[in-house]
């Protein structure tokens, strides 16, 4: 046994604020990687551009590697979020705020001026950060780099860097581990890798992330992209059957096997950024009761707002002559109103008595919104499904939610809202998910009340904004829409309260049995039972 005097024992300080020297070497280095990729962005030409790109992410991922295991293999195992509230970058602070800017700027210009990323205009040579990217890019699919790749490339290096640290802090949790590795091997295969080798395979196949399913990839019945997949033989054609499966029957299976925690925390890209590279922020999410009704109501309008957008786009290049083809505009519109009716009728008549009354009139509303714009196909002149252009739908969905929404607000704003304001307030996958999850799954957290000691780290730690120690206190089952089940409230609770289960869907929601461990009515209650 080592006589090593350990630290993280002591009672008067057991972890300082400051950093090690060793700390301090690994900063500079991820630094000097950034300060690399700052040169390029303004047009420094490198000798050795391969070289170069090699050297700049070899030293962030180094930076970051050995910042975390003096971080965290230093100390014993454990939760380590002591602190946070005190570091300027997690609170809020003066650098949280400049790291929240930087980040902005980056995602504006990335959307809306990728030009001054040095993205070649037609058909010229690329300069500045892209041209760094290009050997890469060739290296992988034979073509330059665009502004995407670029993005993906240092999208994926986030995720593969941070998870690593992710699982040194969380290396006593399994549950932590595996569902880590699951997100770095979803982005660097499915998301990075194989769309480049399809690309080289077959460069007229349109670029499809096979994890990223409608409405997440909000373009894949685009007029172009169904074309694209039609016209690649049996091959598209399998990805498109693919696309639409992942829809109607993997997704409804999977979600009520594990509730919608199988793809938001452990496959989908947003929620791996989230919870590596976001992990240092996730405290600071709101808990307030109007945040969680904005919430409520933001989210599950986005949702509208691409079924709408999805079923003009698709109305808008269908015919009318069945002998064409058979999946025409009345057809197309009778199996879009059937299936809306089903699933609202299927709710109304099982699971009414679970909806709150927003959560009722707004389904209604939005129900007959949809149902009136619909029936306008048999009634109107007109050839745009909603009297509105589906390209300007389109295009307007892609700005506003696609790309300010997502990237410029859900990713830009870690620092300032936490690093799922896009899961939680904007996409569309994640309310669908989350409706099935709430009304038709096995997944539940479940709570032991009378060993709760209301220390609020469940709470603080939720990236989605539940106040988990509020149904921890009363003993009730934890059954939200928003929940993700990524277990970090399981995790950093002391007094093992909190579990994620699968069980029968009988008894998961139990609002009036409050359990605590000094109850004089507790035994009656078990009686009654």
């Amino acid at each position: 046994m080592s006589n090593k005097l350990n630290h993280s024992m002591s009672l008067a300080k057991p972890d300082a604020l400051d950093i090690s020297n060793k700390q301090k070497v690994a900063l500079s280095a991820g630094v000097i990687g950034l300060f690399i990729l700052a040169l390029a962005l303004f047009n420094t030409n490198f000798p050795n551009k391969a070289l170069f790109l090699t050297l700049s992410l070899g030293l962030i991922i180094g930076g970051i590697v050995v910042y975390s295991r003096e971080a965290y293999l230093s100390k014993l195992e454990g939760i380590k979020n002591d602190g946070v509230w005190f570091k300027s970058i997690s609170s809020r602070g003066v650098w949280g705020w400049i790291v929240g800017v930087i980040l902005t700027t980056f995602y504006i210009v990335l959307y809306f001026f990728p030009k001054y990323l040095g993205l070649g205009v037609d058909g010229a040579e690329n300069t500045g950060l892209i041209s760094l990217f290009d050997p890469l890019s060739h290296l992988l699919s034979g073509r330059n780099a665009s502004q995407w790749f670029v993005y993906g490339t240092l999208y994926t290096v986030a995720i593969l860097a941070f998870g690593y640290k992710f699982i040194l802090k969380y290396r006593h949790n399994r549950y932590q581990q595996l569902r880590t590795v699951s997100v770095m091997f979803f982005q660097l295969g499915f998301a990075f890798l194989i769309p480049e080798f399809m690309y080289v395979m077959n460069n007229d196949l349109p670029y499809y992330d096979l994890k990223s399913i409608w409405p997440l990839n909000y373009y894949i019945f685009d007029e172009w992209s169904v074309n694209g997949f039609l016209s690649n033989g049996n091959i598209g054609i399998a990805l498109l059957i693919f696309g639409i499966l992942s829809i109607f029957v993997f997704t409804p299976i999977l979600t009520y096997k594990y509730g919608k925690r199988w793809y938001c925390s452990w496959v989908c890209g947003c929620g791996g950024l989230a919870e590596t590279a976001g992990d240092s922020f996730r405290q600071l999410s709101s808990k307030k009761m109007s945040a969680w009704k904005l919430e409520r109501w933001l989210i599950h309008t986005v949702l509208v707002f691409s079924i709408v957008m999805t079923a003009a786009m698709v109305y808008s290049y269908l015919g009318y002559d069945k002998n064409d083809f058979w999946l025409t505009r009345g057809v197309f519109i009778s199996l879009v109103i059937g299936f809306l009716t089903i699933v609202f009728a299927a709710v109304m008549l099982f699971k009414r008595h679970e909806l709150g009354k927003d959560a009722k009139y707004g389904a209604i509303g939005f129900f007959i919104v949809i149902a009136l714009l619909l029936i306008m196909h048999y009634t109107g002149t007109t050839d745009h499904l909603f009297y509105i252009k589906a390209g300007a739908l389109r295009s307007a969905y892609g700005i506003y939610i696609g790309s300010i929404f997502s990237g410029v607000i859900g990713t830009g704003f870690y620092p300032i809202l936490g690093n799922r304001s896009w899961c939680r307030f904007g996409c569309p996958m994640a309310a669908i998910l989350g409706f099935q999850q709430r009304m038709f799954s096995k997944f539940r957290i479940t709570t032991n009340g009378g060993q709760c000691i209301s220390c609020g780290n469940c709470s603080n730690s939720c990236e989605m904004g539940i106040d988990v120690r509020h149904y921890a206190q009363k003993g009730e089952n934890i059954v939200r829409s928003s929940c993700v089940g990524c277990g970090i409230c399981s995790a950093v609770c002391p007094r093992g309260v909190l579990k994620l289960e699968n069980d029968t869907m009988k008894g998961r929601i139990n609002p009036t049995e409050i359990l605590l461990g000094n109850d004089v009515d507790l035994m009656d209650l078990v009686n009654q039972k």
